[in-house]
Order: C-alpha cells, then sequence, then structure tokens
C-alpha cells in the first residue's frame, strides 16, 4: 500500500512537473507530489528498517507486528 501512495504521488509530480515546465512556472502542486513522493520513500525505508529488525530479533524492533512473527 505505502508503494502504490508513493507511486501514485509520483505520476502527479511527474504530471504537474511536465505541465508546469511547458508552462514555465513551477506551481505549489507540484512541489506537494514532490513532498509526497520523498516522504513515501523516506517512509518505506523506515518500514523496511523496523521489519529486518523485527526478524533478525533486535531489542529495539518493534514488537507483535502482523506477519513478521513466522
Amino acid at each position: 500500500m505505502v508503494l502504490f501512495g508513493t507511486a501514485l504521488w509520483f505520476a502527479g509530480a511527474v504530471l504537474l512537473g511536465w505541465r508546469d515546465l511547458v508552462d514555465g512556472s513551477f506551481d505549489i502542486q507540484f512541489f506537494s507530489c514532490l513532498a509526497g513522493t520523498v516522504l513515501g520513500i523516506i517512509g518505506y525505508g523506515v518500514f523496511r528498517w523496523q521489519r529486518s529488525a523485527a526478524r533478525r530479533g533486535s531489542r529495539g524492533s518493534w514488537q507483535g507486528l502482523s506477519g513478521l512473527d513466522t
């Protein structure tokens, strides 16, 4: 789900960036989509990092995550 949302933000950034490139000025919508893309990538990185820590049994990791107990 995180990757799907990040892909939608990226698609919006591409479409709005193309539109704004043709117009010659970038609007707030482009920068909002760009920020959504970057935050989605960072969030997915944190998710992967915590999931790998939970699988390793690290003390500082989240415990009881659904589907990771196997």
